[in-house]
């Protein structure tokens, strides 16, 4: 009977320790930022440029107009979901980049280069 209720005990404990995680995730203490900047093949920054952030799960997609420093930033993301992104600006666009979940870093920086016509693979 005393197994039972230390077993019992440790489930409960464990129980806390689970719920205790899942409640630190809903607070958005998990979350995570993605941000950077796009530049030309010349390295400088594009302003006015736009990046496309596409959540792979739901198919949702954001997009970010950079500033005058070509920076853009995408905060509040999933931590357990894969993100892919890219950049365009006038006929041009960037390689596609993907974000992944099993990457733990909670600030991910990627600096998006315009380096191929749209439409060209």
């Amino acid at each position: 009977m005393k197994i039972r209720q230390a077993c019992l005990i440790a489930l409960l404990i464990a129980l806390g320790f689970s719920a205790a995680s899942t409640l630190a995730q809903d607070k958005g203490e998990e979350l995570r930022t993605v941000h950077g900047s796009v530049i030309d093949k010349n390295e400088n920054p594009v302003s006015s440029s736009v990046v496309y952030l596409l959540n792979t799960k739901t198919q949702t997609v954001k997009t970010y107009i950079v500033d005058d420093s070509g920076d853009y930033r995408f905060s509040g993301l999933d931590p357990n979901i894969d993100y892919e992104l890219h950049a365009e600006h006038d006929d041009l666009m960037s390689a596609t980049r993907t974000v992944s979940s099993f990457d733990s870093r909670r600030d991910i920086e990627i600096i998006l280069k315009l380096s191929r016509k749209k439409g060209a693979h």
